[in-house]
């Protein structure tokens, strides 16, 4: 986080692209209040708590209305209610066109928000296919290994 105000945080990608302060900082606001910041506009980022600080992260990236966005482990160590929330705005971007790309090793959270499944193992893909069809039984010994949680390599 900078060390700026919440919805300082949020405007600053726009305003590297050249939108005006004032405007930057309305629609900051705006989506201040679409991931329940909105009474926090002025509070400094740093001072948020880690479920704050990542929906806070996901509305600076989500703000330029990116098409793609890559997510490492979006809900490490947060608890279940920030886990539920961040959860609702990745939906959400989905939903508005933004195609997200995620890793993740929390595989409750990978059968909630996966439309398709990429099994990577040392560098190479060993599964492409639908969330479905994963989940519901793997091609591969390997995808079968990392659902019962065994340790694959």
């Amino acid at each position: 986080m900078m060390r700026r105000s919440v919805v300082d945080n949020i405007a600053y990608p726009l305003q590297l692209i050249g939108v005006r302060r004032k405007e930057a900082r309305a629609r900051a606001a705006v989506w201040a209040e679409r991931i329940n910041l909105g009474d926090a506009l002025g509070r400094q980022a740093t001072l948020l708590s880690g479920g704050e600080r990542q929906k806070l992260a996901l509305a600076r990236a989500l703000i330029r209305e990116p098409d793609v966005l890559f997510l490492d482990e979006p809900c490490a160590s947060l608890d279940g209610r920030a886990t539920r929330e961040i959860e609702e705005i990745l939906q959400q971007a989905a939903a508005e066109g933004t195609r997200l790309i995620m890793s993740t090793h929390n595989m409750g959270q990978a059968q909630r928000l996966a439309d398709e499944v990429i099994l990577v193992l040392q560098g190479r893909i060993h599964e492409f296919t639908p969330a479905k069809t994963f989940f519901a039984g793997p091609k591969t010994p390997q995808g079968h290994a990392f659902l019962r949680g065994d340790i694959v390599e």
